[in-house]
């Protein structure tokens, strides 16, 4: 763990926020963010008998990541051809890791003072994990919505361990923000409707992970090379130059995960998206929904003029191999990818 903090179970004056923000229909289509309704906010309604929170982060910057990394992570975002996969989901599914981390916690306290009655959650229950972090001192809520730390940035995993009984509390940090709002400028579909407030509607990382149908064509051209989540309010804020590097073998980048090309990953099959996934928390989407984003990515950069000759004729062939896809979403982005690249074809000023 990166760092521990403790926190008590009383979240009412985080519930008015979370009601307005499911009021204004900001979760999209994640029904389960209402399902539970206040339990969110409630711990001991959620595991009974629960009396405080061990929150923990978990650094997952890789190792031997480069002291100019937002740099060079900005600069992919300008090459059309390439496949940006975020950070976060680069190695094994931090879900598991940090579970698995949380779990030793657990037992190492069971051997100091015996059983007691405790849950482990790594954003896999209705939780409010940020909310839980800040109040127990690992950093404050960011404008984009994210937990910052000053010795650490954003670039962090979260995780709870509930409890049955009193620990004491650690105190919450004050808000380091100031007057910047370098997230909410810089985010590619302005979903940061407003300071602390995030409409995943926008979100690229809702659009490419969380949400099933087809993409709102208004938001496509706006998602660019962006195959699974988004890490660009996170470059854009300047605490991520404290952002520290993890010595977590789990956190190194699967072969091609941190660079490949679009036209490569069309070219897996189902089977082979299953095994090069396989303990990754990008195999979730399933791989209908990565073709989607692939082909949505595609056809963004087949609007580009910077695509060089042969990876357009790749990504060409690549997405009229999908136009009889069985998923009618990927047949819909298919089709409007290719529809893209024909009109770039048809302004282009060599014809």
């Amino acid at each position: 763990m990166s760092q521990i903090g403790v926190t008590g179970v009383d979240l009412a004056t985080a519930e008015p926020g979370f009601q307005a923000w499911l009021a204004a229909g900001f979760h999209g289509s994640m029904a389960y963010m209402a399902a539970h309704g206040l339990k969110r906010a409630r711990p001991a309604e959620l595991v009974p008998g629960t009396v405080s929170v061990i929150t923990a982060r978990m650094d997952y910057l890789p190792h031997g990541t480069p002291p100019d990394w937002v740099a060079r992570e900005t600069a992919r975002s300008l090459r059309p051809g390439e496949a940006v996969v975020s950070v976060y989901a680069r190695g094994r599914d931090y879900h598991k890791v940090l579970r698995g981390r949380l779990q030793k916690l657990q037992d190492r306290i069971a051997d100091a003072i015996g059983p007691f009655g405790h849950r482990v959650f790594t954003d896999s229950a209705p939780v409010l994990e940020a909310e839980l972090a800040t109040r127990s001192g690992l950093g404050w809520r960011g404008k984009h919505t994210l937990v910052l730390n000053r010795e650490a940035g954003s670039m962090f995993f979260l995780g709870e361990l509930f409890v049955d009984f009193a620990l004491p509390q650690t105190a919450a940090v004050s808000d380091h923000c100031g007057q910047c709002t370098a997230c909410m400028d810089l985010c590619p579909t302005q979903a940061i409707v407003g300071p602390y407030q995030l409409d995943a509607r926008r979100c690229i990382s809702y659009l490419t992970i969380e949400h099933a149908g087809p993409i709102d064509e208004a938001l496509r051209p706006l998602i660019g090379n962006r195959i699974y989540g988004c890490d660009d309010c996170q470059l854009a804020c300047p605490w991520n130059k404290f952002a520290q590097v993890s010595a977590v073998p789990d956190w190194q980048a699967r072969e091609g995960l941190d660079a490949s090309s679009i036209s490569a990953f069309l070219a897996w099959s189902e089977a082979e998206f299953l095994h090069r996934t396989e303990g990754s928390a990008i195999r979730r989407i399933g791989h209908a929904r990565w073709l989607r984003n692939l082909a949505l990515a595609a056809g963004n950069a087949l609007a580009s003029d910077a695509l060089a000759a042969p990876e357009r004729d790749r990504l060409q062939r690549a997405l009229q191999a999908l136009t009889a896809h069985a998923d009618p979403v990927v047949q819909d982005q298919v089709s409007w990818s290719l529809r893209s690249s024909f009109r770039a074809q048809f302004m282009s000023p060599r014809n």
